[in-house]
């Protein structure tokens, strides 16, 4: 069983995005591991191993356009299943 079952990945559009902030709002207020936030200020990537994905969606969200999202379910793909 894995402790954070979810890979969550999306770009983040906007203006005046900071790549270390993001990175230190979401491993200060959200469970998981394997976080990072790479970009510059106009476009982020995000990749992020939890449990609870749709509030690493919201915060992108309330920076910017979300888009390219991708959520898999890892302890289904370690079972060999489509995650």
């Amino acid at each position: 069983m894995l402790e954070y079952r979810y890979d969550t990945q999306l770009l983040i559009e906007g203006h005046g995005l900071d790549e270390d902030e993001i990175f230190d709002y979401i491993s200060g207020h959200f469970a998981g591991d394997s976080l990072l936030a790479v970009g510059d200020e106009d476009l982020i990537k995000i990749h992020f191993h939890t449990n609870e994905p749709w509030k690493i969606l919201e915060y992108g969200r309330s920076l910017g356009e979300i888009f390219d999202v991708v959520v898999e379910d890892m302890d289904r793909q370690s079972r060999g299943l489509k995650g």
